[in-house]
């Protein structure tokens, strides 16, 4: 499956959060991650945001489509390109 994070996140916490998304996903910009990845992998990521986020200050949304099905318009330039996808 293919995902789409999108978090704001408080600032004693952010950084966690991103480091953890870069084992799994792709970073786009600033709170913005990408990727393929499997159901297995999927189940992890939402535990592990559960775990070091705070749901009654944090927010976190994240987009699965079922193959990357997804058209992709930038506007502007590109922060973080994908030059691979394994």
């Amino acid at each position: 499956m293919y995902l789409v994070v999108v978090y704001d996140i408080s600032v004693e916490r952010v950084n966690k959060v991103h480091k953890f998304l870069k084992t799994y996903l792709h970073w786009q910009q600033n709170s913005v991650f990408e990727g393929k990845v499997t159901k297995s992998q999927y189940h992890m990521i939402i535990q592990e945001l559960e775990d070091l986020t705070d749901s009654s200050v944090d927010s976190v949304m994240i987009y699965s489509f079922p193959k990357k099905y997804l058209n992709k318009t930038i506007l502007g330039i590109e922060k973080n390109t994908i030059n691979f996808i394994l």
